[in-house]
């Protein structure tokens, strides 16, 4: 290839680039759209985040030393935990999920415990020790097709 090669070839190059600028326009917002839906692509975990809610004030009124409330929430479904102590300092952790749940499973590591779902969306686990847990929800989506929920990681 010589110079004078190079040079033809980015003049044809640079006539096909001005020929499909007019004939296939890229869509105005399309540069934005794609930033956004970048951004945005595990902005529901995040916001189970940051919706975390730990009303430590309920343990007084109802004589529990160890108890905690949270909430968890994609913008979709809604989860609400309730861990108590139980005896020999193990764990109780009631839930309530608003959506339809096909399996619910709390992970500790490489420990996994399984609930079944009671109507209307209630579950519990019983004989959980204390720890770092997260819970993991398969639902069925509005489509009928199963989605899955996670929760950040949490105290138990």
């Amino acid at each position: 290839m010589t110079v004078e090669d190079d040079a033809a070839d980015a003049a044809l190059l640079a006539r096909l680039r001005a020929m499909w600028e007019t004939q296939d326009q890229v869509p105005a917002g399309l540069a934005d759209r794609m930033v956004a839906a970048v951004a945005v692509e595990d902005l529901g975990r995040e916001y189970a985040l940051l919706t975390l809610v730990e009303q430590e004030g309920l343990a007084a009124v109802r004589g529990e030393a160890d108890t905690a409330t949270l909430q968890f929430s994609d913008g979709r479904t809604g989860i609400v935990l309730h861990i108590s102590a139980s005896d020999a300092g193990l764990r109780r952790v009631d839930g309530w999920v608003d959506g339809e749940a096909l399996a619910i499973r709390l992970a500790q590591g490489d420990r996994e415990w399984g609930a079944e779902v009671a109507a209307p969306g209630r579950f519990a686990f019983e004989g959980i020790p204390a720890g770092l847990s997260a819970l993991r929800l398969v639902l069925r989506g509005p489509d009928g097709e199963p989605t899955e929920f996670r929760t950040p990681r949490f105290e138990v």
